[in-house]
């Protein structure tokens, strides 16, 4: 059973660790540097020749592509020892003392709710670069297998979040580079390691969200461009400020053209479209929006039986599926009911 004190502290723990995550500016790099000589020495390893740096996991995979270790001047990636074996023994040791239900609720408790957004974020990063540098389908198997060689330093922040990482434990060089800097890729005689972001943008639910700008960038212009989660290019970002319906329906990529939708305004889309609405009755207007080689956009107008405080009520625009009919199946549907079910004493 977990106590109260443990609780709070793996909300300590988890509020820390989100803060390393989304660390940006440039690095600590004489603590980064002790702390990857630590993480060699708890390995069992003799600490690297050289320690290097760079601005970005790009530039990471573009140096050791160009510069083929052939005379074995870096020597092997010891990425296992270094990273994945002491993760693997401290997860075995938790396992063994607190049971699978234990762990279950540690892990819950710790590391869970900063998995996703973490996940995601390397999946992204890995597939940004795999797009940029792949130059064949050899290139491309290449260029995997050096990112899966990486140590994700600030973005292994949910895992570190459920061990022991104090000073003297099994992960603390570990956790000590992801308090300090990115990526690193460690190697019998030299470690590459990488500079933080520069800039992190994202929404409320931890997804990749900006709409001025890169929503993730590095020093040395390898950026991210996302809105809601969602990846875009540069310089389709530019377009929003000058967005017109004409040009919402021009637009062949179906994922972009909602993207639009939502930045314009639903309502102000239906307004300039002069729309019609097509359904009508006690609990809302339901709007229909046919796009060519897309499901229908389909809203449901509801107006806010609660007022403002200068005494006016907000409408709000619910999406809903394209299969709507009215307006109160619409609705109902945003509460998880059968329209027949949906019958408030009163809306707010």
């Amino acid at each position: 059973m977990t106590t109260v004190t443990e609780t709070q502290a793996g909300q300590t723990a988890q509020t820390q660790w989100r803060e390393v995550a989304a660390a940006t500016g440039p690095a600590d790099r004489k603590a980064a540097e002790a702390a990857v000589r630590l993480a060699y020495q708890r390995a069992g390893l003799r600490e690297p020749e050289r320690i290097s740096w760079v601005a970005s996991p790009r530039e990471a995979v573009v140096r050791l592509t160009a510069e083929p270790d052939a005379e074995g001047s870096r020597g092997q990636s010891v990425r296992n020892a270094i990273r994945n074996r002491p993760w693997a023994a401290e997860r075995a040791r938790l396992h063994a003392e607190l049971g699978p239900a234990g762990w279950a609720a540690h892990w819950h408790a710790t590391g869970a709710p900063l998995w996703d957004t973490a996940h995601s974020l390397t999946t992204r990063i890995r597939t940004a670069v795999v797009e940029e540098l792949a130059q064949g389908t050899r290139a491309e198997a290449n260029i995997r297998l050096l990112l899966l060689d990486a140590v994700l330093g600030q973005h292994e922040a949910a895992w570190l979040c459920a061990f022991d990482t104090s000073p003297g434990s099994l992960l603390d060089g570990l956790a000590a580079v992801a308090r300090t800097t990115g990526w690193w890729w460690p190697y019998e005689r030299e470690a590459i390691l990488c500079e933080r972001p520069t800039e992190l943008h994202r929404d409320e639910t931890g997804r990749l969200d900006h709409a001025d700008g890169p929503a993730l960038a590095f020093s040395d212009g390898f950026a991210l461009y996302a809105w809601r989660g969602m990846p875009v290019p540069e310089e389709f970002l530019s377009e929003l400020a000058t967005l017109t319906p004409e040009r919402i329906r021009a637009e062949s990529n179906a994922e972009l053209r909602r993207v639009m939708l939502e930045h314009y305004g639903y309502d102000r889309y239906l307004s300039e479209s002069d729309a019609r609405p097509v359904h009508r009755d006690e609990t809302g207007v339901l709007w229909r929006i046919p796009l060519l080689g897309d499901e229908d956009v389909v809203t449901v107008e509801v107006v806010n039986s609660t007022p403002e405080p200068d005494g006016t009520h907000r409408t709000y625009w619910l999406r809903v599926p394209p299969t709507t009919r009215t307006a109160k199946e619409g609705v109902a549907w945003t509460f998880g009911l059968h329209p027949d079910a949906y019958d408030p004493v009163r809306q707010t």
